[in-house]
């Protein structure tokens, strides 16, 4: 397998070639992708089919495209140039040829997030005026074309045009989707940003067994998954890994088969990896927990010492990472949201390099920690601005944002606004040493109450714990005409008035110890998940919604579920104690109501659905929706959708 450098000594050297080349090119997605795929024995993909690993060249890809390209061009040929073309495909190296396709025939890409409600897609795709989309599976009420329907030509056609821009949705976690238009020009100047992300840092372009390896854990139509991973590692001509499902053992399984290197990815999953290997570590027995501990205290004391840290760091905790996802790892970045210093600190102590990153579908990527020292990675710094962006604060704590990479103009309810000088995040932030940048929070997070003062939920959340505790979220609710911050705290809908009592009088201990228990007003306690479905984050302005309109259903401790019934309605017993162990083996906790429901009830995320699909698709040969409605996310919904397919 070929992974060089272009003839090159050093990938240094062969980026800045590539950025040299380019920048002697018309600078258009034309010139972009003929400098990105120019090293054709490199291998861009890499996917398990079976038993087999299927690897795709840039040579094979590059051919791929511009065959594809000429075919759509001539579907297309009645609409103008530069019609916006919307992609609603997931991950894979189909997305990546598609992606390019609509660029290469002269039309400009509008990346469709898969997340986002269906409704909101709908109207997005009209008020964007989408003349036709391209998918792998969904139909829109806008004429659809199925990606494998598309029968390439037989020989590649040399395009020279391209479209001149593409569109970026936002995360959609803010009431208003927003489209972000970039042009070549944008994705030039994050590129040279890369560049000088691997002169000033080492770690990020660590190579094992002579590859670099990213796993296709982001979506590429979300900025962080376009510009962090596609743009950037495909300039440097390394190879993406697929990853058929989220459950966390094909994560780990894609890891150590295919020797990935760098992993991108947002808070939620770096926090469930956490959670997952401290759960291990302590069900070893108190003896290993404490040994654990001490090792913790050691690497926090010595693990900036140079060249004796990180070799006590990696010497230490090696079996740690073995059960976590092995020796091939060399770099992981966070971001999308802030993340505890606790899980950062947790993965830089055991022997891998955790670093926090900034960005937005409105600026792109515009800093990470390049620092190797792990006490600043630990500290949340998201770094300093990159080359092609500023950095300042405006009179309320803002992060402003300038810079010749962000959007150049931006579309949210159908008016178009010009790229601004300065880009108002509503991030607040802080640079303590005039160098490393931190993310405190968001302004619209923040609770005026009625004595006028400014509370920042981020500065108490992530210091409240408690076993029983699945999440908690501080927002502002009006209370006869005044502002209160009430202290929204899930738990599970078991819960006794007993354990009940304890953890409320556990967290007025905990937020006097903050200083912050005249601040809150009021606790509410609530038996749903904080964090819904196909979100990633906690959505603050939702969460202050559903408690202002009572869509919370609060913890009644009186109204405990009854143990499961009557077994007789089941009729195969065999099925229903196996979806009951599945259903305690993925949450951590026994579950004995059939129609708890996985995630509303019970707190699931996701991954742990992903894991438990994957285990019951194992053993039973069924497959099984991508998203999971009502009526399979609890045992009695799963029952019967498996009796019926069986029988």
């Amino acid at each position: 397998m070929n992974n060089s450098f272009g003839g090159y000594s050093t990938i240094n050297a062969y980026v800045k070639a590539k950025i040299e080349r380019f920048a002697s090119m018309e600078c258009s997605f034309a010139s972009l992708f003929e400098v990105s795929f120019q090293d054709k024995e490199n291998i861009l993909f890499e996917e398990s089919k079976g038993l087999r690993i299927i690897r795709t060249t840039y040579g094979e890809a590059y051919d791929r495209v511009l065959r594809y390209a000429g075919a759509f061009r001539r579907i297309t040929k009645d609409l103008p140039d530069n019609s916006v073309i919307g992609l609603s495909m997931d991950n894979g190296i189909d997305w990546i040829i598609a992606f390019w396709m609509i660029l290469l025939s002269g039309h400009r890409p509008l990346l469709i997030n898969l997340r986002l409600p269906a409704s909101a897609l709908e109207d997005i795709l009209s008020g964007s005026h989408t003349a036709l989309v391209v998918s792998d599976s969904r139909e829109y009420t806008v004429n659809t074309l199925m990606f494998g329907d598309i029968a390439p030509d037989n020989e590649p056609e040399k395009l020279s045009a391209s479209g001149s821009e593409l569109f970026v949705m936002s995360s959609g976690t803010s009431s208003h989707v927003k489209l972000c238009a970039y042009t070549a020009e944008e994705f030039f100047c994050q590129i040279k940003d890369s560049y000088y992300i691997i002169t000033k840092c080492k770690e990020i372009k660590k190579h094992y067994e002579g590859s670099l390896k990213l796993l296709t854990f982001l979506p590429f139509y979300h900025i962080f998954g376009l510009a962090a991973m596609l743009m950037w590692f495909s300039f440097f001509a390394r190879t993406f890994v697929a990853l058929p499902d989220m459950a966390p053992t094909t994560i780990v399984n894609t890891v150590r088969r295919h020797k990935v290197t760098h992993i991108f990815a947002v808070p939620l999953f770096w926090e469930k990896v956490y959670e997952q290997a401290i759960k291990g570590i302590k069900e070893r027995g108190a003896a290993t927990w404490n040994k654990f501990c001490k090792g913790m205290k050691l690497a926090k004391a010595i693990g900036d010492v140079p060249v004796v840290g990180d070799l006590f760091c990696r010497s230490a905790f090696r079996e740690v990472r073995e059960n976590i996802f092995g020796e091939s790892i060399c770099f992981m970045i966070t971001g999308g949201s802030r993340i505890s210093s606790e899980v950062l600190t947790f993965f830089n102590s055991i022997g891998y390099h955790l670093a926090d990153g900034y960005g937005m579908s409105e600026i792109g990527i515009t800093s990470v920690e390049l620092s190797s020292r792990k006490k600043i990675l630990n500290s949340q710094s998201i770094g300093e601005p990159l080359p092609s962006v500023e950095y300042r604060t405006g009179e309320d704590g803002g992060l402003l944002v300038k810079g010749k990479s962000i959007a150049r103009y931006i579309i949210e309810d159908g008016q178009v606004r010009p790229r601004e000088e300065w880009f108002a995040t509503r991030d607040l932030a802080v640079c303590d040493d005039g160098k490393h940048w931190r993310i405190t929070g968001r302004q619209d997070e923040l609770i005026v109450d009625a004595s006028g003062e400014n509370l920042n939920p981020n500065l108490i959340e992530p210091f409240l714990h408690h076993d029983l505790l699945k999440g908690v979220c501080i927002v502002g609710s009006e209370r006869n005409g005044k502002v209160i911050s009430v202290l929204v705290a899930s738990v599970d809908r078991h819960i006794t008035s007993g354990q009940l009592s304890d953890l409320k009088k556990s967290l007025r201990e905990q937020l006097d110890s903050l200083d912050a228990v005249t601040r809150i007003g009021e606790i509410c306690f609530v038996t749903d998940n904080l964090i819904k479905d196909q979100e990633f984050k906690l959505n603050r302005v939702r969460i202050a919604d559903d408690l202002a309109n009572g869509r919370f259903r609060i913890a009644d401790p009186e109204a405990i579920s009854a143990q499961m019934s009557d077994k007789t309605e089941f009729a195969d017993t065999e099925l229903l104690e196996t979806l009951r162990q599945l259903f305690a083996a993925a949450l951590g906790k026994e579950i004995n109501d059939p129609d708890a429901d996985f995630f509303v009830d019970e707190g699931g995320t996701s991954l742990d659905y992903f894991a438990l699909t994957a285990k019951l698709q194992e053993n039973y040969g069924i497959s099984f929706p991508n998203e999971a409605g009502s009526s399979l996310s609890t045992i009695r919904g799963l029952y019967y959708y498996i009796e019926e397919r069986l029988k």
